[in-house]
């Protein structure tokens, strides 16, 4: 009876900590999982770390220097998973597997508003320099849900990156070095949360005596980046051969996680003196790690550009994290680096309309198919984008130029078999082998003011 108590307040302690409904999330973020703006999401991201808008803060704060003029971006995302594992039952013969109501292991949506704003600080300082700043967020379920954290063990199996993102916010700017180089730098804010609950109780859970605090304190990861106009470099602003519209861009973005502690006491007279059952509960969520990123883009004309982009995301970092997490500890998960390529491109159709495209192919860096209690999937996947802008110079009543984007991503992901087991006593490991695979839609749309 005394656990049973103390695991409700433990339990309480962490919703506390959430201060929200029912919410999910998972490994990754939506920048990092779909794209931040419909260029991003409709390229597949192989057009990100050159995306003249403001999302180039997350991807390539130094591209935030092409497009001298300010500008105000307010964006939805709306991410549909179907997300399956399919029983191959029991192989140890030792028993039922686990009764799910259907194949579809996960269907929440994921529907986040991403707001930006760009602009020059030039006036604001003595210098002819031009400095720009930009700031972007994104916040779920259309505005309404600013903290998605969620941390269990799974006896069906949960996904390792999909699911509700948490609050977004990233914020930094970029200038040019010299001539056809440019730089940048922001910083990425995640939370860390801390929650205190010392309670007395009787045997049947009323309690007195309460004390709950919470906390919530900004970790802040950098990204930095370094873009180079080849003609530019070598030869101003003449004719400079092969080298005319030729770049490259080369990114780092500091690993974030949203953390979450907890501290629980809890006396119950008689039985449980001072001082008390303490309960230590510290978990992470929505992990994403260091990530490298390499790209080339080329100007085939002034009206067709097409790239290439590397991106090595070390995810053998997660061991050491998941080893320190009272929730995940006993899964003992080993993860690989992996390197993801992309390929995009874009055609400016005329001075109204451009259409964009991309494709991608990423590895699951989870090697482990058994995941005791925690029991996470995962698969390689193929993702495809496509895109569209159409742009408005003089549009009724706005003193300046409109942009409007859709994006549309597809992301396959590949049949792959894990075992599902447990800790828990009297169980026959592994007691069921599911086939995880499933789709992935996602619709993003964006209006841009250009001042």
């Amino acid at each position: 009876m005394t656990m049973k108590t103390l695991s409700r307040w433990g339990g309480a302690a962490l919703a506390a900590v959430t201060i929200s409904s029912p919410a999910f999330a998972a490994m990754g973020n939506t920048a990092s999982t779909y794209g931040l703006l419909p260029t991003d999401v409709g390229t597949a991201q192989a057009l990100s770390l050159f995306n003249t808008q403001a999302s180039a803060l997350y991807y390539n704060p130094a591209y935030l220097t092409q497009d001298p003029r300010g500008e105000l971006s307010v964006g939805l995302l709306h991410g549909e998973h179907e997300l399956r594992a399919v029983s191959q039952g029991n192989p140890t013969g030792g028993g039922a597997a686990v009764v799910r109501d259907g194949d579809v292991l996960n269907d929440t949506d994921s529907q986040q508003q991403v707001i930006a704003l760009k602009t020059d600080l030039t006036d604001l300082t003595k210098m002819e320099h031009p400095i720009y700043f930009a700031i972007i967020a994104g916040v779920e379920k259309y505005g309404e849900e600013m903290l998605a954290f969620n941390s269990k063990n799974s006896l069906e199996g949960q996904f390792f990156n999909y699911d509700r993102q948490p609050l977004f916010l990233n914020l930094g700017g970029g200038l040019e070095l010299a001539n056809g180089i440019t730089t940048g730098a922001s910083a990425h804010i995640s939370l860390r949360s801390e929650a205190t609950l010392i309670a007395s109780a009787d045997l049947s859970g009323t309690t007195q005596y309460e004390e709950l605090s919470v906390t919530a304190k900004p970790v802040i990861r950098p990204v930095l980046s370094m873009n180079f106009e080849w003609d530019e470099v070598f030869c101003g602003k003449e004719d400079c051969g092969i080298w005319t519209g030729l770049e490259t861009a080369f990114a780092f973005r500091g690993h974030t996680e949203a953390r979450t502690a907890v501290e629980s006491n809890l006396t119950i007279p008689g039985t449980v003196v001072d001082p008390g059952i303490t309960v230590l509960i510290d978990t992470i969520d929505s992990y994403q790690p260091d990530i490298w990123s390499a790209g080339v883009l080329y100007h085939f004309s002034d009206n067709f550009r097409a790239a290439i982009t590397v991106e090595q995301q070390n995810w053998e970092d997660l061991e050491d994290e998941l080893a320190r997490d009272t929730v995940k500890d006993q899964a003992m998960a080993q993860f690989k680096d992996i390197v993801v390529p992309r390929i995009g491109a874009e055609w400016t159709v005329n001075e109204h309309i451009i259409l964009s495209a991309g494709a991608a192919y990423q590895e699951s860096p989870l090697e482990s198919i058994q995941t005791p209690d925690v029991n996470y999937l995962d698969s390689d996947k193929m993702i495809f984008g496509v895109g569209s802008s159409l742009i408005i110079p003089n549009p009724p009543i706005l003193a300046y130029p409109l942009r409007m984007d859709f994006g549309y991503q597809y992301q396959q992901l590949e049949e792959r078999d894990f075992e599902l087991t447990t800790t828990r006593p009297g169980v026959a490991n592994p007691y069921e082998v599911v086939t995880a695979d499933g789709d992935v839609h996602v619709f993003s749309g964006s209006i841009t003011l250009k001042f």
